[in-house]
């Protein structure tokens, strides 16, 4: 299947995530250190915004642009919506995107980092408000070929990085939690 198709897939499962989210769930922690649910939404509306932005453009203005109000499922759906026509066009798997200071890749590969940013921050949601997260067998299986294709070299994950240091899980984890290590995230987190 066609990642733009797992990717806007895994958009509608943040969008569920986030029907009946109320101003006093925004303070939530995630296991987005530093981040509660808030901060996260508000990164989702940024790299939205921008990735929708750099595959019409090839590059994006600003990648920190997203504002979450006091209803931020209103701020998240269009920004959801965005990115997902902009992906559509035929021409954008190929075309060079600039993706924020990681370097410009063809634009299928950008795809895949929009994806596995919104399989994990799915994820991230669904911890924070003790939610179920079933993204189905096609979603975990892609997610996990493109998370075991970023590098784990803890110099790459330094503080402050898009991942932290590879989690250790055995071998006979599910798939999800052997991507959510890779990812740097501990699939056992609780607030």
């Amino acid at each position: 299947m066609d990642l733009r198709e797992l990717d806007r897939q895994a958009l509608a499962l943040i969008d569920h995530l986030l029907t009946g989210l109320t101003p006093a769930d925004l303070g939530r922690p995630t296991p987005c250190e530093g981040w509660d649910l808030g901060d996260l939404l508000r990164h989702l509306i940024s790299e939205n915004t921008a990735f929708a932005e750099a595959a019409r453009n090839g590059s994006a203005s600003d990648w920190d642009s997203g504002r979450a109000s006091a209803d931020p499922y209103a701020d998240y759906a269009p920004s959801a919506a965005d990115v997902t026509a902009a992906f559509a066009d035929d021409d954008m798997p190929r075309r060079a995107v600039t993706v924020r200071e990681f370097g410009t890749f063809p634009g299928g590969v950008a795809v895949g980092m929009h994806f596995i940013d919104s399989v994990a921050h799915g994820w991230d949601i669904a911890m924070a408000l003790g939610k179920e997260y079933e993204p189905g067998e096609q979603i975990v299986t892609a997610a996990a070929r493109v998370a075991a294709g970023i590098p784990a070299d803890p110099a790459v994950r330094a503080a402050g990085g898009a991942f932290a240091d590879v989690v250790p899980v055995g071998d006979d984890a599910p798939v999800m939690h052997r991507t959510l290590a890779l990812l740097g995230r501990s699939p056992d987190w609780k607030p």
